[in-house]
Parts: C-alpha cells; sequence; structure tokens
C-alpha cells in the first residue's frame, strides 16, 4: 500500500486533541472522515505526537497507508476540501509519497514545541484561546535562567502528569528558552521526546519564576525533588503550540524554522 506523509496545522481549540477519542471530535478523526468521504477508505493516521485537548499545532506530521496511488498535491487539495466542508479547524499545508520505512513517530529526532504567554492588564481578544493571558508583568530573563537548569538529561517527574503512560521519566531536553517582545513571552522547547505536560508543566513554573514567586536555585530544587507536588501550576493548553518535527535528511522532510 502506498505511504503518504502530512503535514498538519491546526487550531486545537474545538478537539479534545490529535489522537481519536469517544469524549468528542480530534484532529486525527477529522482527517480520517475526510479521507473516507473522499475513496471510502477506513484509513488510520499516525501522528508524530499527541496533542492535548485545545492545543494548538503549525506543523504537526502524520503518516497513513492507502490503498489507491494519489498524486500527493491532488491528495492534499482534495482532503482540504472535505475538511473545509465539514468546517473543520484543520489543513493539510503539504502532502508526499514516502517509503514505507518512514514512521511519523518512530523516525523523528526532534520535537519543537512553542508556549505564548502575553504579559498585560488587559484581557486578551485577538488572541484569545491561543496563548496565556498573565495579568501580572513578569521578568523574562528570571524565566529564561531558571529555564537553563532543566537543559540536559534528567529524571523529570516533578514535570510530567501523574496520568503520564511513558516507561521513563527520563529525558534529555535539547533547549528551552525565554524570550520576549513587547507582551508576547515564549517559551520554545526541543527534545526528541517529551513527557505529558511536560512543556505546559515547565511553562507553569516558569511563570512563578517570572513573577518572583521562585527563585533560580527554586527551580533547580523542584526539578532535583523528583516529585510532582513540587511543580508550580499546569500552564493552560491554549499557549502551547506543537511548532515541527525533526527527522533525518533522507527522507526530505521539513517545516517553519523553530
Amino acid at each position: 500500500m502506498p505511504r503518504y506523509c502530512f503535514t498538519i496545522e491546526y487550531d486545537g481549540t474545538p478537539y479534545v486533541g490529535w489522537q481519536r477519542q469517544e469524549n468528542g471530535p480530534s484532529v486525527q478523526g477529522a482527517i480520517e472522515a475526510a479521507i473516507f468521504k473522499l475513496g471510502g477508505e477506513t484509513a488510520l493516521t499516525r501522528g508524530a505526537g499527541r496533542t492535548d485537548s485545545g492545543v494548538h499545532a503549525v506543523a504537526q506530521v502524520a503518516h497513513v497507508d492507502l490503498e489507491r496511488d494519489w498524486d500527493a498535491r491532488e491528495l492534499r487539495n482534495a482532503l482540504n476540501a472535505y475538511l473545509a466542508m465539514a468546517r473543520q479547524a484543520v489543513v493539510i499545508t503539504d502532502a508526499m509519497a514516502i517509503g514505507e520505512e518512514f514512521d511519523a513517530r518512530f523516525s523523528a529526532i526532534r520535537r519543537h514545541y512553542l508556549y505564548r504567554i502575553i504579559s498585560r492588564p488587559t484581557r486578551l481578544v485577538l488572541q484569545d484561546k491561543r496563548a496565556w493571558w498573565v495579568k501580572r508583568d513578569l521578568d523574562h530573563e528570571v524565566m529564561h535562567a531558571a529555564a537553563q537548569t532543566l537543559v540536559g538529561k534528567h529524571d523529570f517527574t516533578t514535570f510530567r502528569s501523574v496520568h503520564c503512560q511513558a516507561n521513563s521519566p527520563v529525558r534529555t531536553l535539547d533547549r528551552l528558552d525565554v524570550t520576549r517582545s513587547g507582551d508576547v513571552i515564549e517559551i520554545r522547547a526541543t527534545a526528541q521526546s517529551f513527557l505529558h505536560n511536560q512543556i505546559r508543566s515547565f511553562a507553569g513554573t516558569l511563570k512563578m519564576a517570572g513573577e518572583g514567586k521562585m527563585t533560580v536555585e527554586d527551580v533547580r530544587t523542584a526539578l532535583e525533588a523528583r516529585s510532582r507536588t513540587a511543580c508550580g501550576p499546569v500552564a493552560p493548553p491554549e499557549g502551547l503550540y506543537f511548532l515541527k518535527v525533526d527527522y533525518p535528511p533522507e527522507f526530505g522532510i521539513g517545516g517553519p524554522d523553530a
């Protein structure tokens, strides 16, 4: 069966997450419904990451095996037409035929995420459901310094959900940078893989550092505690974006710069 790779952009607001579930609409379900409308196939799309309810994606990657050979551009355009007719907040920005050795999840070598905070006294209108609104001013330089204590290979028990199903809490965090432009604070994270709620846990803890409620050393101590109780509040999902996935160059899959 021919295999296709999709690059997907979506607004996570109306969905229970990427993964198909019984309790509401999912991004995966929307794409699979479009495939069924197009060719009558019941296909399984496999994503590079399982975003939670309310989390957005700039360039999620998924693969799917279909019975029919399609021109990739024709397939992309046809599926986008069905997604638009169904009023789905999902679009396939790129599609390509790819070898069966490619797996959207297991071939990935790095994943990039962005968490956006807007720090201002007035509520959000244009950016509502697109960022975490924090009324208090935040010191992004303190947040960045605290973030650097988390970079590297660590046991991240403190920063993972109690419902996380990963076999090990140990991960290698390649990057955790905090920058600011006006009211917008951006936290960018890169690793091969992340634990459930890890980035939102980082964001909630770093926000406390930015408010002066935790010091840089407090954040280091929280990591070393290896206890969920040492973590700050988990940041809301609407500020989180799955930016892109890196793959070995032989696959020829790219995305926007992280």
